[in-house]
């Protein structure tokens, strides 16, 4: 029985992350989802109307024609967390497909509200919720088990494909946080005890592993620390105050309701994507909010809402995205004046959030910061730690599982050859056992 790993998208670029895995006549897909910079898609931009094959055409979403050459029957489509570069592009591809969708409860809640909002497409495949530490049998010779991970989203997990030819883990995206509020810390003991089972091959994210300078990537205990620095007399101030991070990072919007509710000030979480990824884990008590924080997603909520903070300015804590500056992002337009709560002399703006590299994001929040500049605001930059794993993260996860090959994804080129390079110094050996694929190619194993 042969094992093919066939990479569909997210082998040549960050996002529109697709794998799927040919075991003997069995193909088990890994994600679906969008590359959120090739048409300037961000967290609050709606596709739904949009048509796939125009999608495939912008390079939005995975190529994924290249299935009907893959002989082949599809079993299941597995989504390892809950962002849009991988559950993105679901209700645009999965109903090509007789298999069923499966996730974590939260996972499956986000695609749920993707399917619902779908307007092209009807997917009807079943969905199964499939809870961290399970296992469920997919076919006679597999099944899949989610491994608990760490990530900058609630639920991610290790999906691994316990195979005749030996263990399949795919590991997009995690890093290994021990002081998570809301998630448990990673399964080192399962991890450890795979790896002494026998790994196969090992798909790996690839995001850090051109940093050189960042060898480790720490826990979300550091950003608590820093933003309880930050936010402390900012609170008390008679001014105005915004917070902006990923809306999907609930991890950190607790921190800073937990923060921010000791004041005096009500918190409003503004923003469709806020509505979608918050009120979730809200609904599921992943996310607890106090009694004075408040959701609002519709824009006029949001209006509402602003016209009650700009008459009150130090009454309210406005937590937004539109970090990257993105230009029809709520805080672009609190910024350029567009809506009801303009940015006066001494507000204050925290920034939980980097930079993401790129020239474009680069561009719209240096024009983002030099608006909330020129109307007074002081600024407060990067209360943030990365949310994917460090070389020496991956070092030791290396260490753990010992896998026999090593696919690197969820990069480019320079990405994916980078982490070739780190583990060529724990004695693999690029073009032998460390796999270079771009979209579209495929790697065969034998169990050997």
């Amino acid at each position: 029985m042969t094992v093919e790993v066939i990479a569909v998208g997210g082998y040549e670029e960050v996002g529109k992350n697709m794998t799927a895995v040919k075991i003997g006549e069995d193909v088990i897909i890994f994600d679906m989802g969008i590359h959120l910079d090739r048409i300037s898609i961000h967290e609050d931009t709606d596709i739904d109307r949009m048509h796939s094959l125009d999608l495939i055409e912008r390079g939005v979403i995975p190529d994924d024609t290249l299935m009907k050459d893959v002989d082949g029957q599809v079993k299941a489509i597995v989504f390892s967390h809950g962002h849009l570069d991988h559950i993105g592009a679901v209700a645009k591809l999965a109903h090509r497909y007789n298999a069923p969708i499966i996730g974590t409860p939260y996972t499956i809640a986000l695609i749920e509200r993707t399917i619902k909002g779908e307007r092209k497409f009807k997917v009807n495949n079943p969905i199964r919720p499939l809870n961290p530490g399970s296992k469920l049998k997919l076919s006679k010779d597999i099944t899949l088990e989610f491994v608990q991970s760490t990530h900058s989203i609630p639920q991610a997990v290790f999906p691994v494909l316990h195979t005749p030819e030996g263990i399949i883990v795919y590991a997009l995206d995690f890093k290994f946080d021990n002081h998570q509020k809301v998630s448990p810390p990673p399964d080192y003991n399962r991890l450890r005890e795979l790896g002494r089972k026998g790994v196969l091959v090992l798909i790996v994210e690839t995001t850090n592993a051109t940093n050189h300078t960042e060898t480790k990537t720490y826990s979300e205990k550091v950003p608590r620390i820093i933003l309880e620095d930050l936010m402390r007399e900012p609170l008390k101030e008679k001014a105005g105050m915004i917070v902006t991070t990923f809306s999907s990072h609930v991890e950190r919007i607790q921190t800073i309701v937990d923060i921010a509710k000791k004041s005096d000030r009500e918190i409003f979480l503004l923003g469709r994507s806020m509505e979608r990824f918050c009120g979730i884990a809200q609904n599921m008590g992943i996310l607890k909010l106090p009694e004075n924080a408040t959701i609002y997603g519709s824009p006029k909520a949001v209006n509402k809402a602003l016209m009650k903070a700009e008459d009150d300015r130090d009454k309210y804590l406005l937590v937004t995205t539109g970090h990257q500056g993105e230009p029809d992002a709520l805080l672009t337009r609190i910024a350029s004046g567009r809506t009801p709560f303009n940015v006066r002399k001494g507000d204050n703006v925290i920034f939980s959030a980097p930079i993401i590299p790129n020239p474009t994001n680069a561009a719209n929040r240096h024009i983002l910061e030099s608006k909330l500049k020129s109307n007074g605001a002081r600024i407060y930059a990067n209360a943030h730690v990365s949310g994917h794993a460090g070389r020496e993260d991956h070092r030791d996860f290396l260490r753990m599982l010992r896998p026999k090959h090593i696919i690197p994804a969820h990069g480019n080129l320079e990405m994916l050859v980078s982490y070739g390079e780190l583990a060529e110094e724990e004695g693999y050996r690029i073009g032998n056992n460390v796999h270079i694929l771009r979209n579209a190619q495929a790697q065969v194993f034998n169990g050997e």
